[in-house]
């Protein structure tokens, strides 16, 4: 019999997953109002803001770890910039060009792109299986990119939101290999914290260097999906996903959490009325299949 803790561990991370893979929806269906992607980044970034804030506080009260010293604030500062601010305007630039679909397949990838980034920077060498995983991904974006070429019309747009999306998910396994041992020092909560918070001040600055005040006042729709976007994608996910791994561990949340791309397929043909066709059907396979193996120990 199914432990209640372990029922609800497993709907926490299939929930987690969906929850992420519906940032690209939110964000077309605001792009047709005339927002642009640094004005959406922040209102959602700063409707974000409080919820990092209070768990920065909430850790500090709980923890009362010692004062961040300066090389942990840069620390705090370079993953802002890499995972939540870089990664993420480039994310939604690409998806003014590309299907929800194809970025979410793209996004996908990042573990890959930390396995060949760590070989670079860290020295940690390439295995055959990790040779073979990266290859079975490369392929199947091509195949979707193909599928997005088909029903496009225009390679222009494809090839530039696939590339700006490609560089969103570098910047992401960037700070993945930075998120790692700042966590392991300073712990999870801390690091999601003021990391997250100073992506928000950077987006917001951003906006402020580049944009009028006034461009903040939005449709109401618009109004709506940015607070959708900063709950759903960004508060809600991060922390079901954090409570499924207190459940059930890593491993089978990384492994439910390869229901996002899927997700994204369906959710990108029910909502947008985005086409699935066959290649990218084989294409997402073929990405799922290669994180999996990439994640697989042993």
């Amino acid at each position: 019999m199914t432990h209640p803790g372990h029922r609800l561990g497993l709907l926490f991370a299939v929930l987690g997953a969906v929850g992420f893979s519906f940032k690209a929806i939110l964000i077309k269906l605001a792009y047709p109002y005339g927002v642009d992607a640094i004005t959406l980044l922040a209102l959602r970034m700063g409707l974000s803001l409080p919820f990092f804030l209070a768990l920065g506080w909430a850790d500090q009260r709980r923890r009362q770890p010692v004062p961040l010293a300066g090389r942990d604030i840069g620390m705090m500062l370079a993953l802002g910039f890499s995972g939540y601010y870089l990664s993420s305007y480039l994310d939604f630039l690409g998806l003014q060009y590309i299907s929800a679909a194809l970025e979410r397949l793209i996004l996908f990838a990042y573990p890959t792109l930390v396995v060949v980034l760590s070989a670079i920077f860290l020295g940690k060498p390439l295995t055959r299986r990790g040779l073979g995983c990266i290859a079975l991904c490369y392929a199947g974006i091509a195949l979707a990119v193909a599928h997005d070429l088909k029903i496009a019309g225009t390679a222009d747009n494809v090839l530039t939101g696939g590339t700006l999306v490609f560089a969103s998910a570098v910047s992401y396994a960037l700070y993945l290999m930075g998120n790692g041992q700042a966590v392991g020092r300073l712990g999870a909560a801390r690091v999601t914290a003021w990391a997250s918070t100073a992506a928000c001040v950077l987006c917001l600055a951003h906006f402020a260097a580049t944009r009028p005040l006034s461009d903040l006042v939005q449709p109401a729709p618009v109004m709506l999906l940015a607070a959708a976007m900063a709950l759903s994608p960004t508060v809600q996910p991060v922390w079901m996903v954090s409570e499924a791994i207190r459940r059930l561990g890593a491993g089978p949340v990384s492994l439910i959490g390869t229901l996002g791309p899927v997700v994204t397929l369906f959710l990108g043909w029910l909502i947008l009325a985005e086409p699935i066709g066959l290649f990218q059907l084989i294409g997402g396979a073929l990405v799922v299949a290669g994180v999996m193996l990439v994640g697989k120990k042993g």
